[in-house]
């Protein structure tokens, strides 16, 4: 069986978002929304008295995904994309015995993005069975996708990417939504013309090396010392690091934009 849905969402002016919202929640949040539905409701397919449920295996699981992605559109409010279900065979050989209700579900650890699978059951019939259909669920939405091909460790501009629609749920690592997410970011690797940025692949630009003198300021409640150290580790803004004292010391801090490590008492 395939069949595919297309679930629009509202348009995106400029294929921009619509908030500074970042694209590893709107992923969360679609994730959580399709969970908290499925667990809600317990969606079943329940067939006429003395029917078999089994030879509608296609329509009830098309159904099912086209709720479940339709309900967590409506909880997801603005989020721009756009979804699109591919929905696998089972196993020809399979011979599955005839059931009066079938139970589509989500398998613990799984959820309705990229390559995925959707449990089949039998709740009422004669011979108790279980079985999984492969599903592909694809989400598009707005990105910023490399124009040229960037060297790793090089510093990304405006210039390095422009925007188009690409299928976020194509890789499991988040979609870099934000320009201010990436602009200034270095390459984390060799980066290719036509990829769409994703976390994985910017890091912050190294502010000091290991061995250089850092200024540490330790936050109390109420009141903040400033001091010098020596930095252990490099360090890039938002890094845990680690600093010597001047009584030698070890203490562990996060890199600030200025390159000041802040150490929490």
């Amino acid at each position: 069986m395939s069949r595919k849905s297309f679930l629009p969402t509202p348009s995106v002016s400029g294929l921009l978002l619509p908030s500074r919202r970042p694209a590893a929640a709107w992923a969360r949040a679609a994730g959580a929304a399709l969970l908290a539905w499925c667990a809600a409701t317990g969606a079943h397919a329940q067939a006429a008295p003395g029917a078999d449920a089994t030879a509608d295996l296609g329509g009830i699981t098309q159904r099912w995904l086209d709720d479940a992605l339709q309900r967590n559109q409506m909880s997801g409010g603005s989020m721009p994309l756009r979804m699109e279900v591919s929905v696998g065979q089972l196993d020809s050989r399979l011979r599955l015995a005839p059931c009066a209700r079938v139970e589509p579900y989500l398998p613990a650890g799984s959820r309705l993005w990229g390559r995925t699978r959707l449990g089949l059951r039998c709740v009422e019939g004669a011979t108790a069975w279980n079985v999984f259909l492969p599903v592909t669920v694809k989400a598009y939405g707005p990105a910023w996708v490399l124009t040229g091909n960037v060297a790793s460790g090089a510093v990304l501009t405006e210039a390095d990417a422009t925007q188009a629609e690409v299928d976020w749920a194509a890789e499991t690592t988040a979609i870099v939504a934000n320009p201010e997410n990436w602009v200034g970011q270095v390459a984390s690797r060799q980066l290719m013309a036509g990829q769409a940025l994703r976390q994985h692949m910017v890091k912050a630009p190294t502010l000091f090396r290991a061995g250089s003198p850092v200024r540490v300021v330790a936050q109390g409640r109420g009141y903040s010392v400033t001091s010098a150290g020596q930095a252990v580790t490099n360090g890039a803004v938002g890094e845990t690091v680690r600093v010597r004292m001047d009584n030698g010391k070890i203490v562990a801090g996060i890199v600030t934009n200025d390159g000041t490590v802040e150490v929490s008492l």
